[in-house]
């Protein structure tokens, strides 16, 4: 008897997969065009982009001076190549160090194919051009180089006061706290608030409880949290802008902090540390 119905069963399946109604829900079904898959970029994807896009700007915008120079003005060697020289200290003080030495090397080769005899060749005839050409290339690196420190000094000046500016602000909100929800958790989500974190993870290791904040998850670091509260090890992914460290009273680690979102400095994390200790 149980075969019997076991096949009457499939039997019915069968008939009723290949029905009429089936098959036309079916086919209504392929018909259906597929949801467009986004395509998403990694962020290191994008960095190579940028600093590509940058690079190729950098080129055309010499190849715009050589072309206004030679063409339009027909200027000398020497009013061309200081052109080229205030181009690439307008690089290097805007994009970087990278982007203005080749921007550097471009205008040195079309500098010399261009404006210095014998023209339409790499070659050079008179050896004072030499010492001219390469005058130039020396002077447009240091310069470069030299705008570019500049440039990441300023930067750095501008994220310490803003590390200083934020720890002001979460040493504030510290005196707010009420008693409605856990300690550890209201630090965690007013840290991924005013440090505009994506996630953040407070290990409590006396109480053996994670509390999380942030909009987004902060996966596969139990066993890490765990070993920085109890170690003081730090862990650190740059690609993911990622980082794990010891929260310690003193020498001793206490707890562990969990931060994604942004690139902390090491006195910034020191800070965050001591006011969560």
């Amino acid at each position: 008897l149980l075969e019997v119905q076991v096949i009457r069963t499939a039997r019915i399946l069968v008939e009723n997969q290949y029905s009429p109604a089936n098959r036309r829900f079916l086919a209504g079904i392929s018909r259906i065009p597929p949801e467009p898959v986004p395509l998403r970029m990694t962020t290191s994807a994008m960095r190579i982009f940028h600093h590509a896009l940058k690079v190729v700007t950098s080129v055309a915008g010499i190849l715009v001076i050589t072309i206004a120079a030679r063409k339009t003005l027909e200027v000398n060697a020497i009013t061309a190549s200081f052109a080229y020289l205030l181009f690439v200290l307008i690089i290097a003080s805007t994009w970087g160090f990278l982007e203005a030495l080749i921007a550097s090397i471009t205008a040195t080769l079309l500098l010399n194919y261009f404006f210095l005899p014998p023209t339409g060749t790499l070659t050079i005839a008179d050896p004072q051009n030499w010492v001219a050409l390469f005058s130039f290339l020396t002077s447009s690196l240091i310069a470069s180089r030299l705008s570019a420190v500049a440039k990441r000094k300023t930067l750095d000046a501008l994220e310490r006061q803003q590390d200083v500016e934020r720890l002001y602000t979460f040493s504030r909100s510290l005196l707010l706290i009420n008693e409605q929800e856990p300690f550890p958790k209201q630090l965690a989500q007013r840290l991924a608030e005013i440090f505009s974190l994506e996630a953040v993870v407070l290990y409590d290791r006396k109480a053996d409880l994670m509390y999380p904040a942030g909009p987004s998850q902060f996966d596969g670091t139990e066993e890490q949290l765990k070993e920085a509260s109890q170690q003081g090890t730090t862990f650190q992914d740059l690609a993911k802008q990622r980082i794990i460290t010891a929260v310690r009273l003193g020498s001793e680690p206490i707890a562990s902090l969990a931060l994604q979102g942004q690139t902390m400095s090491d006195s910034g994390l020191q800070g965050i540390s001591n006011l969560i200790a």
